[in-house]
Parts: C-alpha cells; sequence; structure tokens
C-alpha cells in the first residue's frame, strides 16, 4: 500500500503531522503507524509525562482534547493515542472534529478506528483532511503476500528464495502481523547474508518443507493422488499447526488463480496478474492446461462447500479430517 509506505517515509524524515486519523480492516498498518510515530517521538525519560493512551470504550472526549491541548513537559511533543477509536460515540467524534479543526501543533494526536473504514462523510474526516495525516488500510489480496513478504524481507535485509516466500504465504496466509513477527525471527537467527530457503522454514518456523498446503496445492496440479493423500493424512494429525481453514484458504486461492490464469489475454504479464512468482509459474501453467474452467469452478465450488461444514453447516459431526478427505476425492474425480 503506496499510502501507508509514504506516510512512514514522511515519519522517518521528521515530517509530522498534529492529527493522525488511521482506521481499516488491517490492524498491522495501524499498528505500524503508531509504533513507527512513538519510536520517533516519545522519549523514554519523559513518557510519564507527555505521553496519553485512551481506549474508545472508557475515553471521554473532553478528556483526550483536554490532554491533547496540554503542552509537553519535557520532550518536543505531547503524544495522545486513542485506541478502539470506533467505541467512541458519534458526539465525542463531533468533539474531536472541533478540536482537529485548530489542533495545538504542540500535540500529536492518533486515532486509532479499528475493524472498519472511517466514513468520509464525518465531520472529523474532512477536519483531519485538512490539517492532518488520513491513512485507510485494507487486508491484501492473496496474490499480494508474496509481494509484501518480498519486499518486507528486503527491508530486513533477509533474502529469500522464491519457494520460501511462497511457504509463508501459504501457510501464513494474510496475518501480516504474524508474517511480520515471523520475518523478524528469522532475522534473528540466520547468519548475515544466509539465504532464507526452504530447509530454514522449516527449522526456525516449523512449517514442513514438503508437507504443507502449498505442497498439497502442488500435488493436486500435478494430479498426484498418493503425495496429496499423503500430505493430507499429515495435515490432519497436526490440525493445531495447520488450521483446516487456513488449508482450505490455500486451496481456494490455488484454484483462483488457476481461473485467473485462463483469462489471461497477455502471457508475457501472466505471473504478475495472478500473483505468482515467475519461478512457480510453470506449475501453474501446468495445471491450468490440464484442467478446463468448469472444472476449476467446480473445485471452487467443493472447497467452498468444505468450508460451510467445517463451520458446522449442512454436516453432521464431520471432523475436519473427514472434511478435507472428502473433499480430496472430489478435486481427483472433477
Amino acid at each position: 500500500m503506496q499510502a501507508f509506505f509514504t506516510l512512514l517515509s514522511k515519519i522517518e524524515k521528521d515530517q509530522f503531522s498534529p492529527f493522525y486519523l488511521l482506521s481499516g480492516t488491517e490492524s498491522y498498518y495501524i499498528d505500524a503507524v503508531v509504533a513507527s510515530l512513538t519510536s520517533k517521538v516519545v522519549e523514554e525519560v519523559s513518557r510519564d509525562f507527555d505521553y496519553s493512551v485512551f481506549f474508545g470504550k472508557e475515553a471521554n472526549a473532553i478528556e483526550i482534547i483536554e490532554t491533547a491541548k496540554r503542552y509537553p513537559m519535557m520532550a518536543r511533543y505531547n503524544v495522545v493515542v486513542v485506541k478502539e477509536a470506533q467505541q467512541l460515540p458519534p458526539s465525542a467524534l463531533d468533539q474531536l472534529a472541533l478540536y482537529a479543526s485548530k489542533p495545538t501543533n504542540q500535540s500529536i494526536v492518533i486515532l486509532c478506528y479499528m475493524h472498519k473504514a472511517f466514513e468520509k462523510r464525518k465531520k472529523l474526516y474532512k477536519a483531519v483532511e485538512k490539517s492532518g495525516e488520513i491513512l485507510t488500510v485494507k487486508p491484501l489480496y492473496d496474490n499480494q503476500i508474496p509481494q509484501w513478504i518480498r519486499e518486507h524481507s528486503n527491508s530486513l535485509q533477509l533474502n529469500l528464495t522464491p519457494t520460501a516466500v511462497e511457504l509463508l504465504s501459504s501457510y501464513v496466509g494474510a496475518n501480516l502481523s504474524r508474517l511480520s513477527s515471523e520475518l523478524k525471527k528469522l532475522k534473528l537467527v540466520v547468519k548475515e547474508n544466509e539465504t532464507v530457503d526452504e530447509e530454514a522454514i522449516e527449522k526456525y518456523v516449523g512449517i514442513s518443507k514438503s508437507f504443507n498446503s502449498f505442497g498439497l496445492q502442488k500435488a493436486i496440479g500435478l494430479r498426484n493422488f498418493s503425495l496429496a493423500f499423503q500430505i493430507v493424512q499429515y495435515l490432519i494429525r497436526n490440525q493445531k499447526a495447520h488450521p483446516l481453514v487456513l488449508t482450505l484458504s490455500s486451496l481456494h486461492s490455488y484454484f483462483q488463480k488457476l481461473l485467473l490464469l485462463k483469462g489471461v489475454d497477455n502471457p508475457k504479464n501472466a505471473a504478475a496478474t495472478i500473483g505468482v512468482s515467475p519461478y512457480f509459474f510453470k506449475e501453474y501453467e501446468s495445471a491450468a492446461n490440464r484442467l478446463t474452467m468448469r472444472q476449476i469452478t467446480s473445485a471452487m465450488s467443493n472447497i467452498f462447500e468444505a468450508d460451510l461444514k467445517s463451520k458446522g453447516i449442512g454436516s453432521v459431526n464431520a471432523g475436519a479430517g473427514e472434511i478435507l478427505e472428502t473433499l480430496l476425492l472430489q478435486l481427483f474425480t472433477l
């Protein structure tokens, strides 16, 4: 997300605004901006005097505003963070809009409005638009996750092989906080200039380089039932590390990419269009050539039905193992 990186760049250059309105359904970006601001502005020696945190469910708008109007005692700025701001009543947001229209330059107010986008029609949005910074964030699409991993790895000076990137993408999914945590863990344990391959992922992250969701989709694409069945049995035995919901999500994403590939007109841009590394593109291309569009859409329908069963809809006492084994048979009899 370009707006996110632009905002981080401004913070890094000490280009601060008096009011930040952060909202959306991807908490990672909001948490990252708050962490970046506090690390740059909040000094440990003055933390007790010039740094305040409020929570929307308990906060009072007048108290927030009075705190924001207070001049810093020891630091450059008086920092006020309002977490879970979506729990503030509309009247409180209107009061904050009045403050945001003429904010105190010696203070930095960070409003974290979680789980949904802040409405542009609101008075607060319009006020902050003129006087501060607004960031609205949403989760990445599945095909954007590998690129995010590569970019984040580069920022940490980690060199991941394409297979390592795909393993993390398939195993963790769009949980950016978890992905960031796993990459930081790798940074701590791998040697400088060491390439992180599937062996390192298996050792330090705990993902089997062979028996995982990524390996399952590859086996299905190759129509290798024996290998796919072995992987399914492994996933069933290790459900804590490989929850059914993540396995189904990975398979749905896989067939979705195959469906997209069927409609690609320009082969040169095909890998980028479906969001996979050119390193793996041949595997997807071969699988797409083996399956018709009808088979691919049937597979996605079967996965959707399996997901409903996992939630207790349309099935009686079906365990994760039974659901996954049934789905595997369906995918091999398309």
